[in-house]
């Protein structure tokens, strides 16, 4: 058929459509976010019965009206130990929902795509600590929000360009977040949150591929500092994408009411 197509990417959620049906959002390579119709999904014995989100998958679509169809799915790869622990699902979640409001019809962006499955890998690694899900959703977020176009303006103060360069060590420095604008030498009566000088260099790390690792291989910078961070995230979010991340304040919670190890 003409209109019949072979596209590969990660299933972001997956709801009830109809009696039988599931609906599909697929953040794909070929054409951004799609909403992907799943014939007879919720029938026990379909083919297709076994979509779920956190997927990646290869599937056969068609169709040229907005809700297109899938007639053959196939998994690549299923990330289905992140639902094991909560916290590592709500930082999946976190990764999903920011994808959601960063890519749009058409809009394709395999880069973010990338990104998002590089860090669903290391979100999925045996023994991971509470702490480093929290710093890897926290860069996970820094990444994909540059990519998206919406990314923290950490280089340079954002009330006279001056660079930003934290002067480790000297306490008596420090920076503001401001939503709309950016990123502010000294304290300011708008500001939302104000980083210390190894904040912000901690912060500024996190554009780096890798996370920031200390000598003995753990992770660079105490839980506290990590939750505050993530709460310049969820400032950043809804300030320039204008809506909230359900799952970030999820995790947010998760992580303020237990010791990470």
């Amino acid at each position: 058929m003409s209109n019949e197509k072979k596209i590969q990417g990660l299933a972001l959620k997956v709801g009830p459509l109809g009696e039988n049906d599931r609906l599909l959002t697929l953040l794909s390579y070929q054409e951004g976010i799609l909403r992907i119709a799943v014939p007879g999904a919720r029938r026990p014995k379909s083919k297709l019965a076994a979509t779920s989100a956190l997927t990646y998958l290869e599937i056969q679509i068609v169709g040229k009206s907005k809700l297109r169809k899938a007639r053959q799915i196939k998994i690549l790869k299923s990330f289905s130990k992140l639902g094991e622990k909560l916290d590592t699902l709500a930082a999946a979640q976190v990764l999903t929902e920011l994808s959601i409001l960063l890519v749009g019809t058409n809009d394709a962006q395999p880069e973010i795509l990338e990104a998002i499955l590089i860090h669903l890998e290391r979100l999925e690694k045996d023994h991971i600590s509470q702490l480093e899900i929290l710093a890897n959703c926290v860069q996970s977020c820094v990444h994909l929000l540059a990519l998206g176009g919406y990314g923290l303006p950490i280089q340079s103060c954002c009330k006279n360009n001056i660079d930003l360069i934290p002067p480790l060590g000297n306490w008596n420095w420090s920076c503001s977040l401001i939503p709309h604008e950016g990123f502010a030498i000294g304290e300011h009566p708008n500001a939302k949150v104000l980083l210390n000088p190894s904040e912000l260099g901690l912060l500024q790390c996190l554009l780096r591929p890798n996370l920031p690792i200390k000598k003995n291989g753990e992770i660079l910078g105490p839980k506290k500092v990590w939750l505050k961070l993530l709460f310049v995230i969820e400032i950043w979010v809804e300030s320039h994408l204008n809506k909230g991340l359900n799952s970030l304040r999820m995790l947010k919670k998760i992580h303020s009411s237990n010791d990470c190890n």
